[in-house]
């Protein structure tokens, strides 16, 4: 079978076109299902609506994907991109924000999720040596047990989907009890908080091993107008901290089960706080802080993960006969069967479980961001289309505040032809990598 697709791929390689087909792949960085367009665009007179230049054809899209088990090139991207947002309202100086941030109380904040029954786990001493497990034995780091219930008939599986699906909801009331607790330590009431302080927040949903997501999340305490704005004089690091913990405490959302009974969704009792060290002290020892850029980092990192360790499927389920054969474990199998289930129901109809029974339930975007933490993804993807405009104009020798670049496209397919053509351009986006992971590591020597 091999053989064949070699011989495949070989031919691919051979034909007349493969020149004009390896740009096109080239020029989305590899992505594993483009979108093809045909059609074209010209470049007229701003004024007189002469036609200047015209060039027309067939053309490939990324797919824009974020997770990286779907399309690893436009997951890098995507990477990429998560972490200019991020350090942006860590660091400053770029994107429009103000160096300043970096001098104001900053916290990243991980809000995990309850218990919903005993799992597979593997401890640690502080020195690193492995526990035993509750069931008895000791767990290998990657055995796929891990996460899974020690006892899958009693696991609250409706809690677990339940949760998921209103995690959002929740920490919508954590920002709302974050407010209030700084204003109460402040001595202000809400009201009056506003007029002195905003808090600003960029956050990122994992998921853990046992399906259910976690938030990491900066916070930071602005100025009433934003990044631009000093922050209150009162306002501390030590501050935001225990008002982190006490509105996760405080935090929760009430949720009906199938059996009538009102269940109240909290944070678990897990929330780990730790204060942002600005760039030019990660030189000193680690004293529980985290630096800016490493934060960054690894948020960006998160944010294309998808499912994370999770064996969630990567695409929504059409009907209940699909879900016995996705290939997941069956942990995670009955979460997807429950949130179906579930999402048949009248009295969930709102949480729209069955779009989302991919995800376990969990309906959220993975990243996402207050309005003045830092700059858009619209923002940054405008300002390389911008560019590439001009550098088109440039290139073409027309001046861009004279012409309008108009086009007109249509879709005409998705994803590569096939297997060898997925192969090939697999091979490509992992090339394109390879150099620019080159190119970074050469810049951060200099």
């Amino acid at each position: 079978m091999t053989s064949t697709l070699d011989n495949r791929i070989a031919d691919r390689v051979r034909r007349a076109d493969y020149r004009e087909w390896r740009d096109k792949v080239e020029g989305t960085g590899g992505c594993a299902k483009p979108i093809r367009m045909t059609g074209g665009w010209q470049v007229q007179h701003a004024t007189t609506g002469a036609l200047l230049d015209w060039h027309g054809g067939d053309v490939f899209i990324p797919c824009g994907n974020r997770r990286e088990s779907v399309c690893p090139s436009c997951s890098d991207r995507y990477a990429a991109d998560a972490y200019h947002l991020m350090h942006a309202g860590l660091a400053g100086g770029s994107k429009g924000v103000p160096v300043t941030v970096a001098g104001k109380p900053r916290v990243f904040a991980t809000l995990t999720a309850p218990s919903f029954g005993p799992v597979h786990g593997r401890r640690t001493t502080s020195r690193g040596k492995a526990l035993p497990c509750g069931c008895g034995t000791w767990h290998h780091p990657a055995d796929p047990a891990l996460g899974t219930p020690v006892d899958p008939d009693a696991y609250d599986y409706v809690g677990a989907v339940l949760w998921n699906a209103n995690a959002g909801a929740l920490w919508a009331r954590f920002t709302t009890a974050l407010r209030r607790a700084l204003a109460r330590a402040a001595g202000l009431t809400v009201r009056e908080f506003t007029h002195h302080a905003r808090v600003s927040f960029a956050k990122v949903a994992e998921y853990q091993r046992r399906g259910l997501v976690h938030f990491h999340a900066v916070i930071r305490v602005d100025g009433p107008d934003g990044t631009a704005a000093s922050s209150p004089s009162w306002a501390t690091a030590e501050m935001l901290e225990h008002a982190v913990i006490a509105a996760a405490r405080a935090s929760r959302v009430e949720q009906k089960h199938p059996d009538g009974t009102t269940t109240v969704m909290r944070w678990g009792a897990q929330v780990d706080v730790r204060t942002i060290r600005p760039a030019d002290a990660d030189r000193f020892e680690d004293d529980g802080a985290i630096s800016e850029s490493r934060l960054a980092g690894y948020v960006a990192k998160y944010a294309t993960k998808g499912t994370g360790k999770s064996e969630a499927a990567d695409r929504p389920i059409r009907s209940r006969l699909d879900i016995d054969h996705l290939r997941v474990s069956e942990h995670h199998r009955r979460m997807i069967r429950t949130a179906w289930d579930l999402g048949g129901l009248p009295a969930y109809q709102a949480l729209n479980l069955r779009r989302w029974a991919h995800m376990l339930g969990f309906r959220g975007h993975f990243l996402t961001k207050s309005k003045h933490y830092s700059t858009t993804f619209t923002a940054m993807r405008a300002e390389r289309r911008a560019f590439r405009t001009a550098e088109l104009f440039d290139r073409l020798g027309h001046d861009a505040d004279t012409v309008l670049l108009v086009s007109h496209w249509e879709y005409t397919g998705s994803g590569h032809r096939d297997d060898a053509e997925r192969e090939l351009a697999a091979a490509i986006a992992e090339r394109t990598r390879e150099h620019r992971k080159a190119r970074y590591d050469k810049e951060a020597r200099r």
